[in-house]
């Protein structure tokens, strides 16, 4: 308590010269007209740019979660495109029964959100990724990971809340494909080139494939469902064997920015591994 008297006593000219300085600039403002209204029109442009630069961070804290929503959205906005496009088929074809329950069956899917939250993404080496949900929210491995831009891969391995995911731009992944609207399939592979572009390989020559053409899953496998968007054709080669063809592909992801994914599970999946593990060992014999 001295101290602070003692300082108050040091420095009272000081305040009493800061009080008389804060009464006369009261006084000037409020007796005259003119600098009251340069005093108003500039606190009001203080107060509107502070008031600006809090919303816009205000917006900025906001941005991780409207990216989330805007990706869960876009899937959905994938799935309802899909499911209209097979609507329209069965529509102007006599499907048979068993396609039908094909049809519905693929309305079996749930979507387990997640985020990136370790990513390696490089030319010329093997990349991965890890997200944030493992066993404990229902991820287990060799489930597929799809975002608003379309495939990104596979889970690779599990723990008891990350995961992780070997992506499209990884030398062993191999996911089925096809062009959309095309019956034939080829499997999507990476040649370490760019983190932006595929290619897809043993695609049959009598194909009809183009430039811009969509790239999608085919549905060949218990991971994805057919219909994902994978990305898009930018050149047409021939292959090596010269019995197929190599489709060039633009990602539709950018793995170096990805953070908001979503873990495909489908309750088939456990059935129809069982059912091909069964497949090779019958195969398996049969070569013996």
């Amino acid at each position: 308590m001295q101290v602070l008297l003692d300082f108050l006593r040091r420095y009272n000219y000081l305040f009493l010269f800061l009080v008389l300085e804060i009464f006369c600039f009261v006084m000037l403002i409020r007796f005259n007209r003119y600098q009251g209204f340069v005093w108003m029109t500039a606190s009001n442009e203080m107060a509107a740019t502070i008031n600006g630069a809090y919303q816009d961070a205000a917006a900025f804290t906001q941005l991780s979660e409207v990216n989330a929503q805007l990706t869960s959205e876009n899937i959905r906005l994938q799935q309802e495109n899909r499911a209209l496009r097979d609507a329209l088929l069965d529509t102007q074809y006599d499907t048979t029964y068993t396609h039908r329950c094909v049809l519905k069956q693929l309305d079996g899917y749930r979507l387990i959100p997640a985020r990136v939250v370790g990513n390696k993404i490089r030319v010329g080496a093997d990349n991965y990724l890890v997200i944030d949900r493992g066993s404990a929210e229902g991820v287990t491995a060799e489930m597929g990971v799809v975002s608003g831009g379309g495939v990104v891969g596979i889970v690779y391995l599990t723990s008891l809340h990350h995961s992780l995911v070997i992506p499209v731009t990884h030398s062993k992944s191999s996911i089925s494909c096809s062009v959309r609207g095309q019956n034939y399939f080829g499997y999507l592979q990476w040649d370490g080139r760019n983190t932006r572009t595929a290619y897809v390989a043993d695609v049959p020559r009598y194909a009809k494939a183009k430039k811009g053409q969509v790239i999608e899953t085919s549905g060949y496998s218990s991971v994805f469902p057919p219909g994902i968007f994978v990305g898009r054709i930018n050149k047409v080669r021939n292959a090596a064997d010269g019995q197929s063809y190599r489709l060039d592909v633009i990602l539709g992801n950018d793995f170096a920015a990805l953070r908001d994914v979503s873990v495909v599970a489908t309750p088939y999946k456990a059935e129809i591994d069982t059912l091909n593990k069964h497949a090779e060992i019958l195969d398996l014999n049969n070569n013996n």
